[in-house]
């Protein structure tokens, strides 16, 4: 397939999807030649603005087609088993929205199913392709700060809970259909790039808390059904002796929770801090190592606009590595290696259930715990 356009299938025409669709436009080797959603008026209007020909109402008449050879589930989180599972019966390779599922038990079950079908699953997780991030796993992988020992993940919105504070659906907000609220909305982007930067270490044990305080309007939030939480913060004690705590919000009264980083004896990195603005995310704080040279402090803040524009220039498969769509679409034509996002997400929703189970039991869980207690939460399609 090295050098053809890979043909594609879209699940899902709503917000999502027309994210992934705009990411699909910016690659040469792929064709979205399919698309699927249950709202057909939205569904006609996305296919004509991506001038995509064929178009379902069930998902599993796109399956069906011999030309796709994957397919991109840009549905709520709850739905991605059912869509998944199918679609491994049908031997296409899947592209997940994040989170990978509502539990660990779901995601389990479709990495399983994943590799029983010999079909690749990947998760988008934007962070994982970023400058910032690809140095500072370089750095990490040359041994500047050490084996890493304690970590932090954060992310902080001041007002951003989706339908409460803007015009997004308000099924982000109801349990049933989204799995959890800004813990694993947004939390899955820190918390796994933090994993992947550690290695992905295995969980030993977690403790933490889940909230919902900041005061809202009362009929949007009863229009919205709105039962998840705005704010998680956790501790996750790890087997190999390392730490990491966590602070995610959607909606808190403070301009900074600090920077996300990761310490070993050697050094420090904290990673950069970005502000969501869709499309686009801006950089309101650089990545930054501290170390120790000739017995000096030293804090650096490097220049990854050069090293960016260099990988750009002198390296033909950059754009297989620059992007989340780049690296499934050159890992299907058999010309990039996959980065392990199932993977990744599914230690992430460990990490996640662990609080809630944490939350609801009042005390500290074992990982052991949380597996044996994680049960399906998938809706059917």
């Amino acid at each position: 397939m090295i050098g053809e356009k890979v043909k594609i299938g879209i699940i899902g025409a709503g917000q999502i999807g027309k994210e992934h669709l705009a990411a699909y436009q910016l690659l040469e080797n792929v064709e979205v030649v399919a698309i699927c959603d249950i709202n057909e008026q939205e569904l006609n209007r996305v296919a004509d603005q991506y001038h995509i020909k064929n178009r379902y109402t069930d998902f599993r008449q796109l399956l069906m087609r011999d030309d796709v050879v994957a397919v991109d589930i840009c549905l709520h989180t709850n739905y991605h088993k059912a869509a998944a599972l199918e679609a491994f019966r049908y031997g296409k390779h899947v592209y997940c929205e994040k989170p990978l599922a509502g539990s660990y038990a779901d995601g389990k079950e479709m990495i399983e199913a994943a590799i029983a079908a010999n079909c690749m699953l990947h998760v988008q997780l934007r962070n994982l392709y970023t400058v910032n991030h690809r140095v500072a796993k370089q750095l990490i992988e040359a041994d500047e700060i050490g084996k890493i020992y304690y970590m932090r993940s954060t992310g902080l919105r001041r007002r951003g809970r989706p339908f409460i504070d803007s015009s997004a659906s308000p099924a982000f907000v109801q349990k049933k259909s989204a799995g959890g609220g800004g813990l694993y909305d947004v939390g899955v982007y820190h918390i796994s790039e933090i994993m992947s930067l550690a290695g992905n270490p295995e969980v030993e044990r977690i403790s933490g808390r889940v909230y919902q305080e900041v005061a809202m309007d009362e009929a949007r939030k009863e229009m919205s059904g709105y039962d998840v939480e705005e704010t998680g913060v956790g501790m996750v004690y790890f087997k190999n002796g390392a730490t990491l705590d966590i602070a995610e919000t959607w909606a808190m009264h403070l301009d900074t929770l600090g920077t996300s980083f990761v310490v070993g004896p050697k050094g420090g990195i904290t990673l950069a801090v970005t502000k969501p603005a869709l499309p686009h995310v801006q950089e309101i704080k650089p990545m930054r190592l501290f170390t120790t040279k000739h017995d000096l402090e030293m804090n650096a803040t490097f220049c990854t606009t050069d090293i960016e524009y260099r990988w750009r220039s002198c390296q033909e498969d950059n754009w297989m590595y620059e992007s989340s769509q780049g690296n499934w679409i050159g890992a299907l034509q058999g010309s990039a290696s996959l980065y392990p996002t199932a993977e990744l997400t599914l230690k992430t929703l460990l990490i996640q259930e662990g609080i809630y189970l944490s939350h609801r039991l009042n005390r500290e869980v074992s990982a052991a715990e949380v597996i044996e207690n994680s049960q399906s939460v998938a809706m059917s399609l």
